[in-house]
């Protein structure tokens, strides 16, 4: 069974939607750095360098292990070329 299958079975399961749905921002965030840090072939010891932090602490980030302030987020996203843009929709 391919993971959009067992995804989308998955998601018919009201209590698994729900936390599913719970963390789709974070992960949201988590891919655009890892997709972006990869674009520009960075190594997560590379973009730590960047930031000014240790290299664990992008890999907690980019693992989900790790609840970062904005700050830090926006240390990320300078170090990326990019901007950190928080909106309500």
């Amino acid at each position: 069974m391919k993971f959009d299958d067992f995804l989308k079975e998955q998601l018919k399961d009201p209590e698994f939607k729900k936390e599913y749905d719970a963390l789709e921002v974070e992960y949201d965030i988590i891919s655009q750095i890892i997709k972006t840090r990869l674009e520009q072939n960075l190594t997560q010891s590379d973009l730590a360098k960047k930031v000014g932090t240790a290299q664990s602490n992008i890999s907690r980030l980019e693992s989900g292990n790790y609840n970062p302030t904005l700050e830090f987020l926006e240390k990320i996203a300078n170090s990326l070329g990019k901007k950190l843009k928080v909106s309500f929709i």
